[in-house]
């Protein structure tokens, strides 16, 4: 039952899907936290400009207000403006790119998250696909179960467990059909000897392969 759970074609998709979200996710906690630094960043950048502005400010009305009475003082002053304004202009240019970065990050964050949803949507539909096929399983084994159950108590006990132990040693297959002179459950060729031996068996005698040691079935296509 476990062998056909894994092998059950939503079971591997679940598995693909639930790969991808937790790329994803990864993806969207590093872009979170790339935004959360630009964020940092472009309210650092606000904050040096704030003050250059203020210092420009002041200068201006000082200049413009004619309070410098000293010529050469006031030349220093019209120097540091001019100079305030070039720092300005840079930290502007710094800040512009930061918030251009900033709002880049901020679409990146968006996109992961919408591929995110879409992913978790399709998650929650495969497993219900993947549940429902699993009920359909374990019913199907409870039928067979049942009705080998049934066919059982018709058989030699002694029979049913030898079949039992040889199943339990041959990854649950106890019985192969014997086809074209083939144990089916090896996939072995039976040699001319063993052949000649099932040929003149008996139609009641339990008959092994000498290979894997199943539990042969005869059948009309035996080549025997």
């Amino acid at each position: 039952m476990q062998h056909r759970r894994k092998n059950l074609p939503e079971q591997a998709e679940f598995l693909s899907l639930r790969g991808r979200h937790e790329e994803i996710n990864e993806d969207l906690v590093a872009a979170r936290t790339r935004s959360a630094d630009l964020e940092l960043e472009q309210a650092k950048a606000e904050s040096d400009l704030a003050p250059v502005r203020e210092r420009k400010a002041r200068n201006e009305k000082r200049i413009a207000d004619g309070s410098v009475a000293d010529p050469k003082a006031l030349s220093t002053m019209i120097e540091e403006v001019e100079h305030l304004t070039r720092r300005i202009s840079d930290l502007e240019d710094a800040e512009l790119e930061v918030m251009q970065a900033a709002e880049e990050s901020a679409a990146t964050c968006t996109t992961l998250q919408t591929s995110a949803d879409e992913i978790a949507g399709q998650l929650t539909e495969v497993k219900q696909r993947r549940d429902q096929a699993v009920r359909a399983i374990d019913a199907d084994i409870a039928d067979r179960n049942t009705r080998r159950g049934s066919i059982a108590a018709e058989l030699p006990e002694a029979l049913v467990n030898l079949y039992d132990r040889v199943r339990a040693s041959h990854s649950g297959i106890g019985a192969a059909g014997l086809v074209r002179r083939r144990c089916t459950g090896c996939q072995l060729d039976v040699n001319a000897a063993d052949l000649r031996s099932y040929a003149a068996a008996p139609a009641d005698e339990v008959l092994r392969c000498e290979e894997c040691g199943r539990i042969l079935v005869r059948t009309e296509d035996s080549g025997i």
